[in-house]
């Protein structure tokens, strides 16, 4: 299980609605949504 680093809701990578690569890692999200707000603006969401 991943953590969606949107909304903080654990992931399965195999069921997740969307995955974006940011620095070499893979991020998985719950929705479209987490998804979109994650690629608007990645670097403030990853620590």
């Amino acid at each position: 299980m991943e953590r969606d680093v949107v909304c903080g809701m654990q992931v399965d990578p195999a069921k997740a609605a969307g995955s974006s690569e940011y620095n070499g890692k893979t991020y998985y999200f719950c929705s479209n949504g987490c998804k979109t707000k994650f690629d608007a603006n990645p670097s403030q969401l990853v620590k």
